[in-house]
């Protein structure tokens, strides 16, 4: 359980703008709890007809989880919805559309071989037969309301981000919604098509809709929101009404919000401002540059183990089996990793941080640039051979891309090691040599499993991961990539494997951590990259992080790192390029 909110943080009830419209949707101290986290704690929320309301939070806030309890995916363990002033159970994602509530997830739940209009009618319900003509009438209805037209016939595949947006929206409201919910819904979408979205959401509140509108980006929610709630470690830290927002100094308000998704509430107004307008310098750095003011790249003395140097890729399927998951693709990335250093890389999910981890490892071609290892180029090596030379990669995807979960947990720590000695002797695999390697990792790395035969697949997560790191620190790497390696997972576990990846750094390890929790970037990693529309676009230096005053010292540096994640900008060529590779 957290501790208590901050005093200046605590709730105001004042500062929630009551006048207006109706409320549709009221959250009353909703609490959802999971093994070893508590997501949600006592959320009380109001969505008022007419109205936009902005969700702000760093990623880990619970605004997913409290996204999937407006949805029906999830269900409270405490605290009450009301819609009209009754209250309801969502129980299924078909009872929040019955009580008219639209959601428009992150990823998109199209099916891009479909027609838009034949996506419409995977949602209808009610008659065995589809009504195709009333389905195109409906998505010419919902057009109008958007003000942006929408081919029925056109094949979801062949549109850009913009326009699928555009018909998850259309989706959302195909069955008379009033509220809509939008997930970070501008992540990935070009300066002109963010424009056009912040507009249709003041025309679908002039409509009369509700609107809850969840983004990281602090000009976003002052310039379209009606009401702003900011949520941190799964409660809510502040609120501001109309009102507030129509504050003329903008830094006042940017600084509050700020302290509220990255601080405790007690740093000045004037740390924020600096590192707001630090993030505006850097996002018009050219391309590849950094920030004025911000140390260049593995600064120190200490030799490079890996240099990454203008790399580029493109979208599309990876080279050696990577998958796109429709993020941005790199331009002109640069930076070193010495031995011994942890590095991070921070941003939005989808800005090129899965790119980055598979161009290192070798599972996605580069287009453009080279990539050394201890002065070697390999940007043109394999993924085996990589490997063979010390570069390993511990995926974000670690059902599916990193265990075969109907083998058993010790030939899934050979995986990468088919045919090689000694585990594998006159091209059949020695079971024995196997499964004493096995054992031995089991121990080391606290593999709970009834035996080495046992299927990867039944395991927990968290012991799935420490597989996978098992797996991947084997025979001492020079450099490994970690991609989200503490994600989903309980806190028991989230303490053993950042504490198996700062043992691979003290030991003279290379490592690259890509995550979306600032909180796990500060305290393992000595600099923190950010990353946003496949470019870096600042760097953080992490002092002091074995000091006296490291807590202070954490909360401002995750105040200076989230202060270029939500301030970033893309220039709009890159964000072109994403959106027709898209």
């Amino acid at each position: 359980m957290h501790g208590e909110p901050h005093p200046e943080m605590a709730v105001d009830p004042d500062a929630v703008d009551a006048a207006g419209s109706d409320v549709v949707v009221r959250l009353n101290g909703i609490t959802k709890r999971f093994p070893g986290v508590t997501a949600n704690y006592a959320i009380s929320l109001e969505l008022r007809r007419g109205a936009v309301h902005c969700l702000l939070g760093e990623n880990g806030s619970g605004k997913s989880t409290l996204i999937g309890i407006f949805a029906g995916l999830q269900q409270p363990d405490e605290g009450a919805i009301e819609i009209d002033g009754s209250p309801v159970v969502l129980r299924s994602p078909a009872a929040a559309i019955e009580r008219g509530i639209g959601v428009v997830h992150q990823h998109s739940v199209l099916i891009p071989t479909m027609s838009a209009v034949e996506n419409l009618l995977l949602g209808e319900r009610g008659s065995l037969r589809l009504d195709r003509r009333g389905a195109e009438s409906r998505l010419a209805e919902l057009s109008e309301t958007l003000g942006v037209p929408i081919d029925p016939n056109a094949p979801v595949g062949e549109l850009g981000l913009g326009a699928r947006q555009q018909l998850e929206i259309a989706l959302a409201l195909r069955s008379g919604s009033r509220v809509l919910v939008l997930d970070e819904p501008t992540s990935l979408l070009p300066p002109q098509a963010i424009e056009a979205l912040l507009g249709r959401l003041r025309r679908l509140a002039e409509e009369g809709y509700a609107v809850l509108f969840v983004t990281h980006k602090l000009q976003e929610a002052r310039r379209v929101a009606d009401a702003v709630t900011v949520l941190r470690r799964g409660r809510v830290v502040t609120r501001l009404g109309s009102a507030e927002l129509a504050e003329p100094e903008e830094s006042r308000i940017a600084a509050r919000l700020l302290g509220a998704m990255f601080g405790d509430g007690t740093a000045t107004t004037d740390v924020p401002a600096r590192a707001s307008a630090q993030a505006s310098a850097s996002t018009q750095a050219p391309s590849g540059a950094l920030a004025p003011g911000v140390e260049t790249p593995s600064s120190g003395a200490a030799p490079a183990v890996l240099e990454v140097v203008g790399l580029g890729t493109t979208s599309g399927g990876g080279a050696g089996g990577g998958h796109d998951g429709g993020g941005v693709p790199l331009s002109d990335v640069s930076f070193r990793i010495a031995s011994g250093e942890v590095l991070g890389v921070a941003g939005i999910d989808g800005h090129g941080q899965g790119h980055l981890g598979e161009a290192i490892a070798g599972q996605r071609r580069c287009t453009v640039g080279s990539i050394r290892l201890d002065g070697r180029r390999i940007e043109q090596l394999r993924v085996r051979e990589r490997r063979r030379l010390g570069v390993r990669y511990v995926t974000d995807d670690r059902l599916y891309e990193g265990i075969v979960g109907s083998l058993g947990v010790a030939v899934n720590l050979m995986l990468k090691q088919i045919g090689e000695r000694p585990f594998w002797r006159w091209g059949r695999m020695d079971r024995a040599a196997v499964r004493r390697r096995a054992q031995a990792q089991i121990e080391e790395y606290g593999i709970r499993t009834p035996s080495p035969d046992t299927r990867a697949g039944t395991l927990s997560g968290g012991n799935i991961q420490k597989l996978l790191l098992a797996r991947e620190l084997a025979d001492d790497p020079r450099v490994v990539v970690f991609n989200k390696p503490t994600h989903g997972l309980d806190l028991e576990s989230v303490g053993r494997v950042r504490g198996i990846l700062r043992d691979f750094a003290d030991r003279g390890g290379a490592a690259l951590l890509i995550s979306s929790d600032l909180d796990e970037l500060v305290e393992l990693c000595d600099r923190i990259l950010v990353m946003s529309g496949g470019r870096i676009v600042g760097e953080v230096p992490v002092d002091g992080r074995e000091g006296g005053a490291a807590e202070s010292i954490a909360e401002s540096t995750a105040e200076r790192v989230g202060a270029l994640i939500v301030g970033a900008r893309t220039d709009p060529s890159g964000d072109e390029r994403a959106e027709a590779g898209a």
